[in-house]
């Protein structure tokens, strides 16, 4: 599998690199993408701190040569983690001034699999109407709205109920937390 990590501006850096911690073992199987929107890398060094060395290959926002920008190099799915709404609004217009914003479009008319991990609240009507433009495209909007059933008692815990479903919705192995109905809400 080709996936693209985008990290947008949205509060909520914790999710991504959730999310990319999660897909490090993988590395082997999986080649990751990996580019943050300007917006993004401040959010994340003012949230969390520096930035990891992860052993994905990291594109600038400005490469328009990375090999995802095309549907010819066969990437096979997206997510944007976290995703603003301003970054929604221009996937839902299809706005491809930069490279997150021409990758998701590629896997919009591609029709691969594109996931929007939107991190705003409350939703004014602009912001519903383009979810529901994008997911009239093909993408899946998922909000980051943790569950509480697995009854999570740390901030990773909750956090990974938001991020098995993105791996879920890629298609990427989940053991992060239960399923629904399996055991006693103990992580497996």
């Amino acid at each position: 599998m080709k996936l693209v990590v985008a990290v947008g501006g949205a509060s909520g850096s914790v999710y991504a690199k959730r999310l990319l911690d999660a897909v490090v073992p993988l590395a082997s199987t999986v080649e990751i993408g990996l580019v943050f929107t300007r917006s993004g890398e401040e959010v994340w060094k003012h949230e969390i701190g520096d930035i990891p060395p992860y052993p994905f290959k990291r594109y600038g926002l400005r490469d328009f040569r990375a090999p995802f920008a095309s549907g010819s190099a066969g990437w096979d799915a997206m997510v944007v983690i976290p995703c603003s709404t301003g970054g929604l609004a221009r996937i839902a217009h299809g706005i491809s001034d930069d490279l997150v914003g021409r990758a998701a479009d590629v896997m919009l008319k591609e029709r691969r699999r594109l996931v929007l991990v939107v991190r705003e609240t409350p939703l004014s009507t602009i912001h519903l109407e383009n979810m529901l433009a994008v997911t009239r495209a093909g993408a899946v909007v998922l909000p980051a709205a943790p569950s509480f059933y697995s009854k999570p008692t740390s901030i990773e815990a909750v956090l990974d109920t938001v991020v098995g479903r993105v791996l879920d919705q890629l298609g990427l192995p989940n053991q992060l937390m239960p399923r629904w109905g399996e055991g006693t809400g103990e992580p497996r």
